[in-house]
């Protein structure tokens, strides 16, 4: 085995998990569930640069990883650290090579970062800072973030609270910098921690997390679609389809409410979106959105833990629902927490999990090793 110095790259094949230890997960028969890569401190949002390394957010440790399958056989077996010192390093997006990560009120980028493992890799690559005018709060702080096709970068800005009324307008926002502005994309949004382009339409599709503390079963999270830019989703005025806020819903807002396509229940908590786009799955899941819903806190029986599928019609409404990937929930033994879902080129799908430190690949059973 090739040493590299050890604050920068770490082999990891020794320690991956039997996919015989996957028992308690349950997914369709056709397909396949396996551990791509473990040992990673809360792993959040997922990215693959051009060369088919896979990139990693962790949100408590503040680190972003590389991770490689350099013998290609569904598993990555090295690990190398690419930035350190970060604040909720949750976010990550790669446009044109660059790759672009998060901090709560930042957004870094390093260029070429395909280039860096070209070099002798003795020192981390420098980074380079895109904004540092997000809000500092560190309540629903953390950052998803994704670039359209053009390069527009999109984040969110969570609502620094369960429920509350601040004069900045980028609280309860999903915003996109545009030649270094922002814009106002999703207005009334308390906390989307997931959002992706559809395949052909383009349409942004968003989730939220749903407030607490209204009991076990109110008000839902949600599944939103952006029809135009710069709408109203509710928050904090009222929640899901027709739940009023105690304390806000009287007041008069100004704005015309956007209810959600689709209600995913109260205390999920989903928090991260992908559409399949590829072919490795069967035909009828091109253009499926897939949802990882990362389970209650503060529920009296719990909920979520489980990825969800949500088929859409050509006009992007739901058509039908279900269950992916359920078994991280027994009884109310909490598992794995998925977090993030992301397609790889060779049609697979990777999920982070944030609470048992792993990243899972998903692929179809006579594709287990593709």
């Amino acid at each position: 085995m090739k040493i590299y110095n050890f604050m920068y790259l770490v082999f990891i094949s020794s320690l991956f998990l039997n996919a015989n230890e996957l028992p308690h997960l349950k997914i369709d028969p056709r397909f396949e569930i396996n551990i791509f890569a473990s040992d990673i401190d809360s792993p959040r949002q997922i990215a693959e640069d051009k060369t088919g390394r896979i990139y990693v957010g962790s949100r408590n440790s503040g680190q972003i990883y590389s991770l490689n399958d350099s013998d290609n056989n569904g598993q990555a077996d090295e690990k190398i650290l690419i930035a350190d010192d970060l604040t909720f390093a949750t976010g990550i997006s790669i446009y044109n090579d660059d790759l672009f990560f998060s901090e709560i009120n930042k957004i870094w980028k390093i260029e070429n970062i395909s280039n860096y493992f070209k070099t002798s890799m003795n020192e981390l690559p420098a980074k380079i800072l895109v904004t540092d005018n997000l809000p500092t709060d560190r309540w629903h702080g953390w950052k998803w973030i994704k670039h359209d096709k053009e390069g527009n970068l999109y984040t969110n800005v969570g609502a620094p609270c369960n429920v509350c009324f601040r004069d900045d307008k980028r609280y309860a926002t999903i915003l996109r910098l545009k030649n270094n502005s922002w814009d106002y994309i999703a207005q009334g949004v308390r906390n989307s921690v997931g959002f992706d382009f559809h395949p052909i339409s383009q349409k942004l599709f968003f989730t939220d997390n749903g407030r607490d503390w209204l009991g076990d079963d109110s008000p839902s999270c949600e599944l939103n679609r952006v029809d135009s830019e710069g709408s109203f989703y509710g928050f904090p005025y009222k929640h899901a389809k027709d739940v009023s806020d105690p304390e806000f819903g009287k007041i008069h807002s100004g704005f015309d409410f956007i209810d959600p396509i689709l209600e995913l229940g109260a205390h999920v908590a989903p928090t991260g979106i992908t559409f399949y786009y590829k072919n490795m799955f069967p035909k009828e899941f091109s253009n499926n959105l897939f949802i990882t819903l990362h389970g209650s806190w503060n529920r009296s029986s719990k909920v979520g833990y489980k990825v969800i599928r949500v088929v859409l019609n050509e006009l992007g409404e739901v058509m039908m629902t279900d269950d992916f990937i359920t078994g991280w929930l027994d009884n109310e033994k909490v598992l794995g927490r998925p977090s993030a879902a992301f397609v790889l080129s060779d049609g697979s799908m990777l999920i982070s999990d944030d609470k048992a430190d792993v990243i899972y690949r998903v692929t179809t059973s006579k594709n287990k090793n593709r």
